[in-house]
């Protein structure tokens, strides 16, 4: 980052912007081309992380994207776009449509795209066109209902919808409402594991959410920038939680019958761990032991867990537990 004084002043307006997410808001969040390319170095660059995360899941169970245009909806600076053609390459797609209804924001996407992907085509688009890839990140907080209600309409006219929104618990629950009506007609692709309604609907899961947490690079915290800005956002850098849906036109690949997806964190315990499990029965408070399963539990507190895994469980219990290691195609 090279910010002046001016620039932290304008990332804290915008912080109090986003925290405000008002539905009923009509104002452009820019108010320069500078103040979306100092996004870009901070809040978007968080949201990429969140976007990288997402991206190589898909790739490792195997998924594809079809071969359609592609629709940053909402796009601001355009940072879901570039990620996913920096993860899928600029040739798998037939176009980049950048959408939002600031044209500050559509211009300044373009100008990058342009800058990094020279040989995709891309343009500013004022409607999605059906039959694309639809992109859409965090915008779920700022919809009024009917708006979110017309959004997931347009959803439905998509080829496939990879959504990512914060791991905060009405973001989540909000996105999981979305998901409920979009497996109507079509397939859930991530993060579950099953076809079947979300577990976290059932009685008894009211207070629980679906959320995940992506790395952050390990430079942002040697960054004396990076630490200003997390103390300005307000934010712990170690943590980036985040909620995610993709969904597809096409039949999905069929998943071992005891694959699960981890939810969260696990709870650490002194002799065991509690995890947060979803698969096509529902979604389990599981104990994971030092007796049962000691490779896994022994290095819970030095780096994350797979968040795909196979288990196999006695009563409440983890007997056994390995990462799920696919090479799945749509």
């Amino acid at each position: 980052m090279n910010l002046s004084a001016a620039d932290w002043k304008s990332l804290q307006r915008l912080r109090e912007t986003f925290l405000r997410a008002d539905p009923a808001a009509r104002d452009d969040y820019w108010r320069s081309e500078r103040e979306l390319e100092i996004y870009d170095q901070t809040f978007g660059q968080r949201i990429r992380w969140k976007w990288d995360y997402v991206l190589r899941e898909l790739k490792r169970r195997g998924w594809t994207p079809p071969r359609a245009d592609v629709c940053d909806w909402g796009c601001g600076s355009g940072i879901a776009g570039r990620a996913f053609l920096e993860h899928f390459g600029a040739t798998e797609i037939q176009s980049l449509q950048l959408c939002d209804r600031s044209a500050l924001a559509m211009r300044y996407a373009l100008a990058r795209a342009q800058a990094e992907f020279p040989k995709t085509p891309a343009q500013m688009s004022a409607r999605f066109s059906s039959g694309a890839v639809l992109l859409i990140s965090h915008v779920i907080t700022e919809l009024a209902e009917q708006q979110l209600a017309n959004l997931t309409q347009l959803a439905r006219k998509a080829a496939a919808v990879l959504w990512v929104e914060p791991g905060a618990f009405e973001a989540s629950r909000a996105l999981i409402a979305v998901r409920e009506k979009l497996r109507e007609t079509m397939s859930v692709i991530a993060p579950c594991t099953h076809q079947a309604a979300c577990g976290m609907l059932a009685t008894g899961n009211e207070r629980h959410w679906c959320h995940h947490f992506a790395p952050s690079p390990p430079e942002v915290f040697t960054d004396g920038d990076w630490a200003k800005f997390a103390n300005i956002a307000g934010i712990d850098l170690r943590s980036l939680p985040l909620s995610f849906l993709v969904m597809d036109r096409r039949e999905p690949s069929m998943l071992p019958a005891d694959a699960m997806r981890i939810i969260g964190r696990p709870r650490i315990y002194k002799a065991h761990a509690q995890v947060f499990g979803c698969d096509a029965s529902g979604v389990h408070d599981r104990k994971l032991t030092k007796r049962s399963v000691p490779e896994v539990f022994h290095h819970l507190r030095d780096e994350p867990m797979e968040p795909l895994q196979s288990w196999r469980c006695e009563a409440d219990e983890v007997a056994e537990m390995r990462p799920l290691r696919l090479r799945l195609t749509i």
